[in-house]
């Protein structure tokens, strides 16, 4: 397996390698009978496994909670919380086989900062958390709303997000963009709950 992830410049916990070892092998398995994702090989994997924590190195500060919208396989929110050991994720995966993979990967792999809810955020009891992620799940403004009364002023949210990415945040403040090929990062901070 390569270790694309040691060129990022963050300090990468020793067992992460092993984490993403072991999902690599479970999403493979049950991919075949489930189809979850269209990773379909280890290079696809470790692709979407590098996608996931590129954008650490943009980010700064100290993480206690975090939440994930549309969690799918996992990208980026396990990969981040293998990452990420002292921050708890709460995954939101409303579709049930894909929810089951995540129970199922949690279970597996002892994974004790993450809780994942077959749910929609916006069913849920919202909480303040210090950072929102979310990749391919619907355009910017409709996650900052899906997203109400779970971030103030401090939050940081980071959305994995295509080319379009541009058209997606016109009238928004505090954002930033980070571009690697045809991904774009966008990094949000400084919403006051009112959007």
């Amino acid at each position: 397996m390569t270790q694309k992830y040691k060129t990022i410049n963050f300090p990468f916990p020793n067992s992460f390698e092993q984490s993403v070892e072991k999902f690599t092998q479970m999403l493979l398995l049950y991919n075949k009978t489930h189809n979850i994702t269209g990773s379909k090989n280890t290079d696809n994997i470790q692709e979407n496994i590098y996608d996931s924590v590129y954008p650490l190195q943009f980010l700064s500060g100290t993480f206690k909670n975090a939440v994930d919208i549309g969690s799918g396989a996992g990208f980026p929110a396990v990969i981040l919380a293998f990452a990420m050991p002292s921050c708890h994720f709460t995954l939101y995966e409303p579709i049930a086989k894909k929810s089951a993979f995540l129970h199922l990967i949690k279970s597996e792999l002892n994974i004790s900062n993450i809780d994942i809810k077959t749910a929609r955020i916006e069913k849920d009891e919202p909480k303040t958390v210090d950072i929102i992620t979310s990749r391919a799940v619907c355009d910017t403004k409709m996650l900052i709303k899906l997203s109400k009364g779970f971030y103030d002023k401090n939050t940081i949210m980071l959305f994995y997000k295509g080319q379009k990415a541009n058209e997606e945040i016109v009238n928004l403040e505090n954002v930033r963009i980070f571009a690697r090929g045809l991904r774009r990062y966008i990094l949000i901070k400084g919403l006051d709950g009112s959007v």
